[in-house]
């Protein structure tokens, strides 16, 4: 029988080479099925993951209707099996609510893939969502790491290497992205580097990014990993 499996875990676990990995396996079977994304850090209408991989995906929109988009291909007499949804904490609950339907009705089966919270530890409403309704959620089980070598648990933002936790839920890129090229004042000079890191929950909650803990470092003449992190408040900024 058709399921609806959500494939959670943070930035860098693999979540997008796991959702290529099952596209092309399903494939090799002879199974039909589309590919989903949003916001992707290649662009519109791709998924692409760290190590390089990429391919050409439907880019999911805010009025995106994942049940009018199977029955309009099944008319078409297309095969349709299954549906790979990469970054599906961007999906919307009526959207994880239209792909349920589709393995309940219509027997496809769905494979989600997206991180749960964002920067500031809130989950995002698709996640949410999927977690709600989901047959199954497996947590990869790839760990990113943390600059301390702990295993990472928290998705961090940072703006010229600090890290932040208020401003809007979503904002597309990757690490090194310029909000502003032109700058806030209009100068021509570049705007703050926008980035994202995983921390483990220690230096989450300290807010103590790889930046901000070279800077430390530096300042007390030890390597980052030496830092000990019941100190961290009492260092010097």
């Amino acid at each position: 029988m058709a399921e609806l499996v959500f494939f959670a875990g943070t930035m860098d676990c693999g979540k997008s080479t796991l959702a290529l990995q099952m596209d092309y396996n399903h494939r090799a079977r002879g199974r039909g099925g589309i590919r989903f994304s949003s916001n992707d850090r290649a662009g519109d209408s791709m998924i692409s993951s760290r190590l390089g991989l990429k391919t050409e995906a439907h880019e999911v929109l805010p009025d995106t209707d994942f049940w009018d988009e199977v029955v309009r291909r099944r008319t078409r007499g297309e095969r349709l099996d299954y549906l790979i949804c990469d970054e599906a904490q961007f999906y919307s609950g009526a959207q994880i609510e239209q792909l349920a339907r589709l393995v309940d009705e219509m027997d496809v089966d769905v494979f989600a893939f997206g991180i749960t919270a964002d920067f500031r530890t809130r989950l995002f409403p698709g996640s949410q969502r999927l977690i709600e309704l989901a047959d199954k959620v497996q947590v990869l089980q790839v760990e990113a790491l943390c600059w301390c070598g702990r295993r990472a648990t928290h998705n961090a933002r940072t703006v010229d290497g600090v890290m932040v936790i208020e401003g809007a839920q979503v904002v597309p890129g990757d690490v090194d992205m310029g909000l502003d090229e032109e700058g806030a004042d209009g100068s021509g000079t570049l705007g703050p580097v926008v980035g994202y890191e995983t921390l483990c929950r220690r230096h989450f909650m300290r807010r103590v990014t790889a930046h901000s803990a070279s800077l430390m470092a530096a300042q007390e003449q030890v390597l980052p990993f030496e830092l000990d992190a019941c100190s961290v408040p009492g260092h010097r900024h």
